[in-house]
C-alpha cells in the first residue's frame, strides 16, 4: 500500500467534478462525433503539464503523465460518447441536443479520469513511471477501442497495466463490482438470410415458405443454449430483427434474420458460432429453403485479471470495507475497453450509482438514465489510489 488517501483530495473536487458532468451531459456528442467533448479534455490535460495528442482513432485523446521516476506504465481509460436518444429527464442540465444522449455514464466516466489526471499531476514527483490516460470515442458502436489501437496507442510507450471503471446504476454507492475472470460478454452479430420459393399465401404447396423456417430457427438457436452448452457456462443468443415479405397474400422469397450473440469466453463464442451454422444449414435444407449466415465478431469479453484484481480489491477495501466488494458482479452487456486488456493485465470495475429516493429504476441506456452524482469523487478517489498502487512506492 502506498500510504496516500486520496478522499480528502478528491472531495475537494466535488464542485467542480460535478459542475463539469453536466457540462458534458447538457452536450453529448455521438460516436467520433466527440470534437466538443476531446477539446475539453486536450485543454484540460495541457493545463495539467501532461503531453498530449489529439486525434488518435479520429476524436481520441491520449495523455502522458511522466514521474520524476521511472517505473511501469500504467493506462487509464474512459469513454467519451453519447448515444442517439432523446433524454426524458427534467432536470438542468438535460441534453441540449434533440436526439442525443449521456444515457450510460461516459460523462461521468470522462469527468473522473480528468479529475485523477488532476490529482496525480500534483504528486508527479511522488510517481515512479507514468501514466497514459487514454479518452476513447465510439464506444457504443464498438468501433473507437479498435481504431485507438491502429493509430498506435498501445505503443510508445507500451502500457504494463490498465485500469478503467463504470458508473453503475444498478448498484448503491458504496458497492464495487470487483470480480475476477471476464465481467463484462464479448460481443458479435449475426445477419441470416433464407431464400425460399415465393408464391400464393393461398397455395402454400406450391412454395418453400422461409418464414416458416425462419420461426423454425429462432426456436432452434435457443436450444443450443439449453442442450449444447455446458449449464455452468453463459451465453446469449438473441433474434432483434426479422424482415420478410410485401403483402399479406404473398409467400416472401427470402427472410432476414438479424441478432446478437454474447459470451464470456471465446469457446462458449466459437461453438454457439459452429452450432449456429450447423443448425441452420441442415433445417434450411429440409425445409426446402437455403441458409445464408454471416457472424461478425465485435468485441471480446472483459476479463479481469487476477492479480491485479486481487491487489486493487486491497486497495479498494479501504474505501467500501469487505461488505462492499461483490465478486461476482457481471453483465451480459460488452465494453470494447476488452480490446485493451486482451493482452495487458488489467481490472475493469464497477461504482455503484444507483440515483438514491427514486421509486422507478432506469437503467443503462434508458431515456431518464441518472446516477448518483456523489459517485464522482468516490470514483477519482478510487481510480487514483488505483493507479498509486502500481506507481508511488510503498
Amino acid at each position: 500500500m502506498t500510504g496516500i488517501d486520496f478522499r480528502a483530495e478528491a472531495e475537494a473536487l466535488r464542485a467542480e467534478l460535478i459542475a463539469r458532468r453536466r457540462d458534458l451531459h447538457m452536450h453529448p456528442e455521438l460516436a467520433f462525433e466527440e470534437f466538443r467533448t476531446s477539446g475539453i479534455v486536450a485543454e484540460e490535460l495541457n493545463r495539467l503539464g501532461l503531453e498530449v495528442q489529439s486525434g488518435v482513432g479520429k476524436t481520441g485523446v491520449v495523455g502522458i503523465l511522466d514521474g520524476a521516476k521511472d517505473g511501469p506504465t500504467v493506462l487509464v481509460r474512459a469513454d467519451m460518447d453519447a448515444l442517439p436518444i432523446l433524454e426524458e429527464n427534467d432536470f438542468e442540465y438535460v441534453s441540449a441536443v434533440p436526439g442525443k444522449m449521456h444515457a450510460c455514464g461516459h460523462d461521468g466516466h470522462t469527468t473522473i479520469a480528468l479529475g485523477v489526471a488532476k490529482l496525480l499531476s500534483q504528486r508527479r514527483a511522488q510517481l515512479a513511471g507514468r501514466v497514459k490516460f487514454v479518452f476513447q470515442p465510439a464506444e457504443e458502436v464498438v468501433g473507437g477501442a479498435k481504431a485507438m489501437i491502429a493509430d498506435g496507442v498501445l505503443e510508445n510507450p507500451r502500457p504494463d497495466v490498465s485500469v478503467g471503471l463504470h458508473l453503475w446504476n444498478g448498484m448503491p454507492l458504496g458497492q464495487l463490482g470487483v470480480a475476477d475472470g471476464p465481467v463484462m460478454a464479448g460481443s458479435s452479430t449475426f445477419t441470416l438470410t433464407i431464400t425460399g420459393r415465393g408464391g400464393h399465401a393461398a397455395s402454400p404447396h406450391s412454395a418453400a415458405d422461409p418464414v416458416v423456417c425462419a420461426a423454425q430457427l429462432i426456436t432452434a438457436f435457443q436450444s443450443i443454449l439449453s442442450r449444447n452448452m455446458n449449464p455452468l457456462d453463459s451465453a446469449v443468443i438473441s433474434v432483434t430483427q426479422l424482415q420478410a415479405g410485401t403483402a399479406s397474400n404473398i409467400i416472401p422469397q427470402t427472410v432476414q434474420m438479424n441478432g446478437t450473440i454474447r459470451a464470456f469466453r471465446l469457446e462458449v463464442r466459437d461453438l454457439v458460432e459452429n452450432r449456429m451454422h450447423a443448425i441452420s444449414k441442415s433445417l434450411c435444407e429440409a425445409m426446402d429453403c437455403v441458409a445464408e449466415l454471416n457472424i461478425n465478431h465485435h468485441v471480446l469479453p472483459v476479463a479481469n485479471h487476477p492479480e491485479v484484481s486481487q491487489r486493487l480489491r486491497g486497495v479498494f477495501r479501504h474505501f467500501v470495507g469487505d461488505d462492499g466488494l461483490l465478486l461476482d458482479e457481471r453483465t451480459m452487456g460488452s465494453e470494447d475497453v476488452g480490446l485493451f486488456m486482451d493482452d495487458i493485465p488489467g481490472m475493469y470495475f464497477f461504482v455503484g450509482a444507483a440515483v438514491p429516493g427514486r421509486e422507478v429504476y432506469y437503467g443503462h441506456h434508458h431515456p431518464r438514465f441518472d446516477f448518483d452524482e456523489n459517485a464522482l469523487p468516490l470514483s477519482v478517489a478510487l481510480l487514483a489510489s488505483a493507479v498509486a498502487e502500481y506507481l508511488v512506492p510503498g
